[in-house]
C-alpha cells in the first residue's frame, strides 16, 4: 500500500477492509484541534451530545484567530472554550502560545496518527507523517466523543520530488507550480502524497508549507512520509519518543505526477485566486503598498530566520508597510535569543502577535485599492479586509524583497541566498498551555446563542431561488471573517447579517423577508475555510437546499451535518436555466433522499434532473435534519 492507504487502513472503523475510491469509509481519530474561530460552535455541538469527556487521544483548542480584543465578544468566547475544556479532558493553547497548526507541529503531531481539526489547514501536519484533515466543528465534535470520521475514500495522487531546490526557489514556490498544474479544483476528492530522493532534501517546517497549501488544491489531505527529517525535527523539539519510521510500500498512486525541483523559480500567486500562479520574474516592478510575513503557511523560525537575514542591516521602502507574525511563541523566543528580531525591527518591521492576524482580515488591511504581498495562503477577494485589495502571494523570500524594494523583485537582486542553519535544541516551554482537571463550571457570555437544529425533510419543497452565484465561491464569500464579523462566530443570529454580503447586500434581508429558500451555485461550491458558519448561518435564514455543479468536500460536509440539502445538476445546461426569483418545486424528495440517485424539479414548463449524491449515512442524517438531530437518536 501507499501511505495515505497504510494509515487509513490501520484507523478504519467501518468500511471495506480494501475500499475503492469514492467508498464511503468511517476513520477512527487520534487527535483533534480546535481554533477559536470555529471552537466555540464546536464544543457549543459538543455539549450538546451529552458526553462528558473526550474519547481521543488528544485534543487541543487553541486561541488564535479572535485575539483582538476591542469588545467583549472574543474574551468571553475564550473564557467560554477554557471552562469547557477545563471540564471535559481537552487541553487548552491561551492566546499569544502561537497558531494552531505550527504549535501542533512542534508540540503534538505524530507520524502516523489521524487528526481532525476545525480548521481547514490541519493537513498543515501531513509535514511529519500524519494524516489530518480540515473538517467542520460538528465532526470535530462527533470525533472528541468518540465516533469517527466519515470521509469518502479518496483517491492517491503521488508526486514524485527529484532533485534539491537552487537559488532563491523556497517550499512555497513547491505547492504554487503544483497549484499552476492542477488548479484550485485539481485536489478534490484526493489526498497529495509526496515520494522521491527530493523528499530528504526538505525540513519539517518546509514540508509543512507545502502540506498546508494543499487545502488551496481542494485535497482531502496532503502528507509526506515519517523519515530522518522527520526524525531531525522531533529532536529538535525534545519529542525524539514519538518518531516512527512511515514509508510508503510502494509507489502506487491513482495519479502520478513530477515535479524537478532543480527547476523550481519563484513564483507569485495573483489577484484573487491561489491558482493564479506567475513567474515572479514576469511582473518584476508593480508597486507594493504592504508586506505580510507569517500565517500557519510561513511562520516557521527557518521561514522569519531567512527574513530576518535577508532584513539585517536594510531598510524597508518607505512606502511599504511591513508586519511579520510569528507563527508560535517558541519561534519568537528563539529569533529573540538569537537576534534576529532585532535585525526585523531595525529593518522597520512591525512585529504582531503570534497569531493568525492578517491573513483572516483580523486587522492590518491594506490601503483602498492597494497592492498587498503576502506569505499566506488565500488572496480570496475581500478576505484581507478590504474589499478591492490587490493580494498576492509568495515566499518569505519574494516577500521580503519587496518589503526592501517598495515593488516585487526577483529576490535573486540580493545576491546568494543566506543560509539558515537551526539549533539542535529548540527552547520549549509549555507554559501556556493548561492541562485539564475535569473540574469547575462552564462559562458563557451573553453573545454565545445556541447553536441552530435543522428539521426532518418534508416531501414535498416548493421555494424561491433567493441568490445564483457563480463558480469557485468560497466560504468567506459566504460568511466573511475580519476585524468586524470574527467577534460574533458564536452568535448565529447576529452574524446572520453577513451572509453573501460580499456577493449581493442585501441577501440576508431578503432571505428573512421570504423566509428561506434555496441557493443554487456553479462549479465548487464553498471552497476555502471549513467554517460551519458558512452552512449554519444559511440555515438560520431558512435556506433549505443548495443545488450546485459541484461542491468542495468540507462545505458539502457542513450543509449535510446542518441538515441542509445539497444537490448538483446533471446536466450544467440546466444551470442557465434558473433564475434568481425562480420557484422550484421538487415533489417526492423525501422519498428520493431515501432510495433514489436523482429527483426531478419543475419550473415553469420545464423539469431538470438533479443527482443526489449521498451515502447512505448520510441520508439519514439529512432526513433527520442533521448530525446533531440523528446523533442524539443513535448514541
Amino acid at each position: 500500500m501507499n501511505l495515505t492507504q497504510k494509515i487509513i487502513s490501520a484507523h478504519l472503523s467501518s468500511g471495506n477492509e480494501l475500499p475503492l475510491p469514492g467508498e464511503e469509509i468511517g476513520i477512527k481519530i487520534d487527535q483533534t484541534l480546535t481554533q477559536d474561530a470555529t471552537g466555540t460552535l464546536a464544543y457549543l455541538e459538543f455539549e450538546a451530545m451529552g458526553v462528558d469527556r473526550v474519547k481521543t487521544e488528544l485534543s487541543v483548542a487553541y486561541i488564535d484567530h479572535n485575539t483582538l480584543g476591542s469588545g467583549y465578544e472574543n474574551a468571553d468566547d475564550h473564557r467560554y472554550i477554557q471552562t469547557v475544556a477545563r471540564k471535559h479532558g481537552i487541553r487548552y493553547s491561551k492566546q499569544g502560545n502561537g497558531i494552531c497548526h505550527q504549535v501542533h507541529l512542534e508540540r503534538y503531531g505524530k507520524p502516523g496518527k489521524t487528526l481532525i481539526g476545525s480548521d481547514s489547514h490541519t493537513p498543515t501536519a501531513g509535514g511529519l507523517g500524519s494524516l489530518a484533515f480540515g473538517a467542520g466543528g460538528l465532526d470535530v465534535a462527533v470525533a472528541m466523543g468518540g465516533g469517527a470520521y466519515y470521509i469518502k475514500m479518496p483517491k492517491v495522487i503521488g508526486v514524485e520530488l527529484v532533485g534539491k531546490l537552487q537559488g532563491w526557489a523556497q517550499a512555497k514556490d513547491v505547492i504554487l507550480e503544483l497549484l499552476s498544474r492542477l488548479s484550485v479544483k485539481g485536489g478534490v476528492g484526493s489526498v497529495i502524497e509526496y515520494y522521491g530522493e527530493g523528499v530528504k532534501t526538505l525540513s519539517v517546517p518546509e514540508r509543512a508549507t507545502i502540506t498546508n497549501m494543499g487545502a488551496e488544491l481542494g485535497a482531502t489531505s496532503s502528507i509526506f512520509p515519517s523519515d530522518e527529517r522527520t526524525l531531525e525535527f522531533l529532536k529538535q523539539n525534545g519529542r525524539e519518543e514519538d518518531y516512527i519510521c512511515l514509508l510508503a510500500d510502494d509507489n502506487t498512486y491513482d495519479q502520478n505526477i513530477k515535479i524537478d525541483l532543480r527547476e523550481i523559480v519563484p513564483l507569485i500567486a495573483c489577484p484573487h485566486s491561489p491558482d493564479n500562479v506567475k513567474k515572479v520574474s514576469d511582473i518584476e516592478g508593480l508597486k507594493v503598498d504592504q508586506v505580510c510575513i507569517g500565517s500557519c503557511t510561513n511562520s516557521s523560525l527557518y521561514d522569519l530566520t531567512l527574513v530576518a537575514k535577508i532584513l539585517k542591516g536594510k531598510t524597508i521602502s518607505p512606502d511599504v508597510s511591513l508586519s511579520i507574525s510569528p507563527g508560535s511563541r517558541q519561534v519568537l523566543v528563539k529569533l529573540s535569543e538569537s537576534g534576529a528580531l532585532a535585525d526585523m525591527i531595525a529593518a522597520g518591521a512591525r512585529i504582531l502577535e503570534c497569531a493568525c492576524g492578517p491573513c483572516i482580515g483580523m486587522g492590518n488591511s491594506p490601503k483602498y485599492g492597494g497592492v498587498s504581498v503576502r506569505t499566506f495562503n488565500r488572496n480570496f477577494e475581500g478576505r484581507s479586509g478590504t474589499a478591492n485589495a490587490q493580494v498576492y502571494l509568495a515566499s518569505p523570500a519574494v516577500a521580503a524583497a519587496a518589503a526592501i524594494y517598495g515593488k516585487i523583485v526577483d529576490p535573486k537582486i540580493l545576491g546568494d541566498l543566506p543560509e539558515v542553519i537551526l539549533p539542535e535544541k529548540f527552547t520549549v516551554n509549555d507554559g501556556m498551555t493548561i492541562i485539564p482537571d475535569f473540574k469547575g463550571e462552564v462559562e458563557k457570555g451573553p453573545n454565545i446563542k445556541s447553536v441552530p437544529i435543522g428539521k426532518p425533510i418534508e416531501n414535498n419543497l416548493s421555494e424561491k431561488v433567493i441568490l445564483k452565484v457563480g463558480d469557485n465561491i468560497t466560504t468567506d464569500h459566504i460568511m466573511p471573517a475580519g476585524a468586524k464579523i470574527l467577534p460574533y462566530r458564536s452568535n448565529i443570529p447576529y452574524l446572520s447579517q453577513f451572509c453573501f454580503k460580499v456577493c449581493d447586500e442585501k441577501f440576508a434581508e431578503r432571505a428573512k423577508a421570504e423566509g428561506g429558500g434555496i441557493i443554487v451555485g456553479g462549479e465548487n461550491y464553498g471552497q476555502g475555510s471549513s467554517r460551519e458558519h458558512a452552512a449554519l448561518v444559511p440555515l438560520y435564514l431558512g435556506v433549505r437546499a443548495v443545488i450546485a455543479k459541484s461542491f468542495a468536500r468540507i462545505h458539502v460536509a457542513n450543509l449535510i451535518n446542518a441538515g441542509i440539502i445539497p444537490l448538483t445538476f446533471d446536466s450544467f445546461d440546466d444551470y442557465d436555466s434558473i433564475f434568481e426569483g425562480t420557484v422550484i418545486e421538487i415533489r417526492g424528495l423525501k422519498e428520493g433522499i431515501e432510495n433514489s440517485e436523482f429527483v426531478y424539479a419543475n419550473f415553469g414548463e420545464k423539469k431538470i434532473k438533479l443527482k443526489i449524491d449521498l451515502s447512505e449515512r448520510q441520508r439519514k442524517i439529512i432526513l433527520k435534519g442533521g448530525l446533531l438531530n440523528y446523533t442524539k437518536e443513535n448514541k
